[in-house]
């Protein structure tokens, strides 16, 4: 059974269970249903489509879970459908919840989310003052739990990056490295094509004039919004910080193999001394005078030596070895 809650709440308390068989006839805002699915069968959303009275098309998409976030309205009805996220290693997962939103109930369908709504429902029976505003509050409890998701997973990612920050600096990026990076960046990237829309909902309802959402639930809504703004902001910056320190690997990547060149070509200029004038005298002419010299091959080692040691002396005052 897909049934994780149902309920029937009277003035912010749990009356009593309700199964989805049962259609049910609420007297009052007071009086409301809410009823929590987990991957339901196409038979079980068409028995609460029945009772409730639910838009087929809304219906659908509720079961295919393939949608972006939206906000739909049915007559006096509403259907809002969020994206879930939570960290696999290095990876987003992504889940849906789709939520229907009337006068007197709200349900909400789950696939594939990480986080229960069981602990988000127990919070809202123990304000039960709070509760007792129906299901348009139940609609902004959901929708900040969602959001609230979205935190540890720009945060963790955001020590992730941190940490190869430092890592940069200290030594260099390794193949790894560079292509976790570009695996980080591109999870970013398919975060925030799930933030805009998300924007786009909690913006809509803020404004969004139909009789199941009470004019009081606005600043609510509107609370939602400036959460989803914070998180685009930290994703933003934190794709900022990564090409920066693609860059900085980069920079110092050039400065090292700028180094190791500059020593080479000091190396060979100072090997070229030796070479040259073995060069000379590997030519073996018979009226060169240097070779009936007594003591013409020591002169030359040494003069090659203190050549060798001025050079060395020079480049590394130059900072070039």
């Amino acid at each position: 059974m897909s049934v994780v809650a149902a309920h029937l709440y009277r003035n912010g308390k749990s009356a009593r269970a309700v199964s989805l068989d049962e259609p049910i006839d609420c007297k009052g805002k007071p009086e409301f249903v809410w009823i929590g699915l987990f991957e339901p069968s196409k038979r079980e959303l068409e028995q609460l489509e029945k009772n409730y009275g639910l838009h087929p098309l809304a219906i659908e998409d509720a079961f295919k879970a393939n949608q972006l976030p939206k906000v739909d309205v049915y007559g006096d009805q509403l259907f809002v459908m969020t994206r879930t996220a939570h960290l696999e290693q290095d990876h987003i997962a992504y889940g849906e919840t789709a939520i229907f939103v009337g006068k007197n109930f709200i349900i909400t369908v789950r696939h594939g989310s990480a986080r229960a709504h069981s602990e988000l429902r127990a919070q809202l029976e123990a304000a039960p003052s709070l509760l007792r505003h129906g299901p348009d509050y139940v609609l902004h409890a959901i929708l900040d739990f969602i959001v609230d998701g979205y935190l540890p997973v720009v945060e963790t990612i955001e020590e992730h990056v941190l940490k190869m920050e430092q890592s940069a600096l200290d030594s260099f990026l390794s193949r790894a490295d560079v292509k976790r990076l570009f695996g980080l960046r591109q999870e970013l990237i398919r975060f925030q094509r799930i933030i805009g829309p998300m924007m786009e909902v909690c913006g809509r309802l803020v404004h969004l004039e139909t009789p199941c959402l009470d004019a009081n639930a606005r600043p609510y809504f509107q609370d939602v919004l400036d959460h989803v703004r914070r998180v685009e902001a930290m994703v933003n910056s934190l794709r900022d910080v990564l090409t920066s320190v693609f860059e900085v690997s980069n920079l110092l990547e050039q400065q090292r193999q700028s180094a190791i060149t500059r020593q080479l070509a000091a190396w060979a200029a100072i090997l070229a001394v030796p070479t040259a004038i073995a060069g000379i005298y590997g030519m073996n002419f018979e009226n060169m005078p240097e070779l009936k010299t007594q003591y013409g091959y020591f002169v030359v080692v040494g003069i090659i030596a203190l050549l060798c040691a001025v050079l060395y002396a020079r480049f590394k005052r130059a900072r070039w070895l």
